[in-house]
């Protein structure tokens, strides 16, 4: 099985961010699902920026929108898991 590509938008100083990405690696770790991870820094460049303000994190699971401000643990869970 190849490994779930997560993305998320995000930016410096944002604890929810960190509790996000915190969250995403204990549950893929956990559910032994191997995660591809990319943290994408809205601020450095102005039309993400303007895209998603105050909007993060902003997780997207294999390119699909799956959580906004907070990742809920049951549902990452069946998601990683399908």
């Amino acid at each position: 099985m190849s490994a779930v590509s997560v993305t998320v938008y995000t930016r410096e100083n944002c604890h929810l961010c960190e509790e996000a990405i915190a969250t995403i690696e204990r549950v893929a770790e956990e559910e032994d699902v191997a995660v591809e991870l990319e943290l994408v820094d809205v601020d450095t460049d102005a039309d993400l920026r303007e895209a998603y303000g105050e909007r993060v994190p902003y997780v997207l699971l294999d390119g699909s929108p799956a959580f906004k401000y907070r990742v809920d643990e049951r549902r990452l869970r069946r998601k990683l898991t399908e």
